[in-house]
Formats: structure tokens, C-alpha cells, sequence
């Protein structure tokens, strides 16, 4: 009886103890949710009259090309050679499963006689091909970065082909050198805006042949 007299008082003890020295709980407010800012809207820098987008690389034969994924690139033409161009009535470009090297011609577009040659800004195998901008030549002219892409390639090689293109600053300098080169060109053929703009639809068909051909090598390096 003496020792459960013990035991009780020694618990009743520690309760006391506990309850005079036992501390606060701190319970923390969970902290906010902070949702990852969306991909900010691109938009197309204008250059001398010509959309220059910031978010593709350019070839210098005026071809873009945008990375969908590590190796799969989608690529097409700017908007300087399709406003150039004009009136296009027919695009040949290479089939599917067919390898492509950087700097290779590619692309034929046809207008009234004249060819235009555009080369490829990536190496790699080909795995699509627009069929809408091919049965309608005139979309890739109408919206040449968006429903007017022409091709997607498998490119293992991608990252280092990237490097061999134009972004950002130096792709608005090499437009806007482009642009002054088309005045010089094509202006004293009257083909250019009387007041002295660059962009003006149909550009092929104010060209004499030797202007065309020099513009051509010039500027598409074809």
C-alpha cells in the first residue's frame, strides 16, 4: 500500500511539473503557394519594315529555325524573303527521310519564271513537311513563322548547328545591314517605296534579271 502510494504521488508530481514548465507549441502558417510566372508573349521585333521574332535563329541566306525539342527543330523562311518574293505559285522541297546539311539548298520557290533558292539553317534528317504551306504557296509569304513553317528535322547535332546562327542583337544588325543592301540593290531599279521604305510586296517582279541574280547571291546565298 505504502509503495502505490509512492508511485501515485511521484506521477501526480511530474504531471505538475510538466504542466508548470511545458512550452508553447508554435504551429507555422503554411506558407503561400507562388505559381511560376507563364512564359512571357514574344513579341516580333521590327527591323527596318522586316519581323525579326526574338525567340528564333536565323541562317544569314535568310532562313529561321526554332528548337522544339533537343533534336527536333522546325525551320522555315523569314520574313524578309517573303516579302520579297511576292506572288510564289509553286515550293519544291525535299521528302521525308531525306538528310540535310546546314548551308544546303533546300528550298525552291517559283514565281513567274524566276527561282528562288533558300538553304537550310540545320543539319539533319527531315521527319515532316507542311503539306498546307506546300498546296498553298502563298502561306509561308502570309505568315512565314507561324502557319507558313516548311519543314521539322531531326537534328542530333542541333546545339552545335544553333551556334552557327543569328539572335537576338546580332540578328537586328544583320537584318537591318540586309535591308540597307536591298535599298542598294533594288532602289535604282525604282523598286522600293517612293519614300524610301524597304518592305514592299512583289519585289521580283520590279527587278531587271541582273539585278535579281546579284540580289539573290547577295543576300539568299544561293
Amino acid at each position: 500500500m505504502i509503495a502505490l502510494l509512492v508511485v501515485v504521488t511521484f506521477l501526480l508530481a511530474v504531471t505538475i511539473d510538466h504542466l508548470i514548465h511545458r512550452q508553447p507549441i508554435l504551429v507555422e502558417a503554411e506558407a503561400p503557394r507562388v505559381e511560376a510566372p507563364g512564359r512571357p508573349r514574344l513579341v516580333p521585333s521590327i527591323v527596318a519594315g522586316f519581323e525579326v521574332p526574338d525567340n528564333l535563329r536565323y541562317h544569314q541566306g535568310h532562313t529561321w529555325a526554332l528548337a522544339e525539342s533537343p533534336d527536333l527543330v522546325r525551320i522555315g523562311i523569314d520574313d524578309f524573303a517573303a516579302k520579297l518574293t511576292g506572288g510564289v505559285t509553286s515550293i519544291d522541297i525535299p521528302e521525308r527521310g531525306q538528310w540535310i546539311r546546314q548551308g544546303q539548298r533546300i528550298i525552291a520557290m517559283h514565281h513567274n519564271g524566276r527561282e528562288i533558292d533558300l538553304v537550310s539553317p540545320i543539319e539533319g534528317t527531315i521527319v515532316g513537311v507542311n503539306q498546307k504551306a506546300i498546296d498553298d504557296p502563298q502561306l509561308a509569304q502570309r505568315d512565314p513563322y507561324g502557319d507558313g513553317w516548311l519543314l521539322a528535322v531531326n537534328s542530333p547535332d542541333a546545339n552545335t548547328n544553333f551556334r552557327n546562327l543569328l539572335g537576338g542583337t546580332i540578328a537586328r544588325r544583320w537584318m537591318d545591314d540586309a535591308a540597307a543592301r536591298l535599298r542598294n540593290i533594288a532602289a535604282p531599279a525604282g523598286a522600293l517605296a517612293q519614300d524610301g521604305g524597304v518592305a514592299v510586296p512583289n519585289v521580283i517582279e520590279q527587278l531587271p534579271d541582273a539585278d535579281w541574280d546579284r540580289l539573290t547571291k547577295e543576300l539568299f546565298l544561293s
